[in-house]
């Protein structure tokens, strides 16, 4: 598992129903069936992460985010999940909307563009930062939707979200008191636990 998975994997119940939405191979809710004996369920695009899962016997459907989550029915899962997508979907808000109608809660995790190291990438260099963490330049990323924590802070209180926890870390998934009191300037991934309002 990727360490962003390893912090939220604690806030998903034993016994529970589970969307990952962008499941990559499948890892994450491999890990929670054996460990938390959860009921999943993956959507992926990649034919070659899809083969993974399948590998895996984790129950994955071949669906494109962009295409929005009407195959499913109100409060049919406990926890949907958006791990590392977030910024790669052309309609984020209205994703959220979605998971938060399927599911009765929701983790976000993404990259936090607002961070000191991009801001002074972008100001000395004066060009998109691109780093171990971000490899790709500007015209073949795909990260669509540059988003900060402030951005997402903003999003949750203009469509009445409860934030039930918030945590913001460093690549190496450390966190530290200097970044809970500057989540948006210290913080290089955001990773929120959120139900609606």
């Amino acid at each position: 598992m990727r360490p962003d998975q390893e912090i939220i994997q604690h806030w998903i119940e034993p016994n529970s129903r589970v969307l990952d939405l962008g499941c990559g191979d499948g890892s994450l809710l491999a890990h929670l069936t054996a460990t938390k004996n959860v009921k999943g369920i993956g959507l992926e695009i990649d034919d070659d992460k899809i083969q993974s899962c399948v590998e895996r016997g984790i129950n994955v459907i071949d669906q494109d985010l962009d295409d929005g989550l009407g195959n499913f029915q109100p409060d049919s899962f406990d926890t949907v999940l958006l791990a590392q997508t977030l910024q790669a979907l052309s309609h984020p808000d209205r994703l959220i909307d979605e998971m938060l109608s399927i599911g009765k809660r929701g983790i976000v995790t993404f990259p936090n563009f607002g961070n000191w190291k991009s801001r002074l990438y972008l100001s000395s260099k004066g060009r998109m930062p691109v780093s171990k963490f971000m490899p790709h330049s500007w015209y073949n990323t795909p990260n669509i939707h540059f988003c900060t924590v402030r951005d997402f802070d903003a999003l949750c209180a203009e469509k009445n979200i409860r934030v039930l926890e918030r945590t913001v870390v460093d690549l190496k998934h450390e966190g530290s008191w200097s970044m809970r009191l500057l989540p948006n300037l210290l913080g290089e991934i955001a990773i929120y636990h959120i139900a609606r309002g």
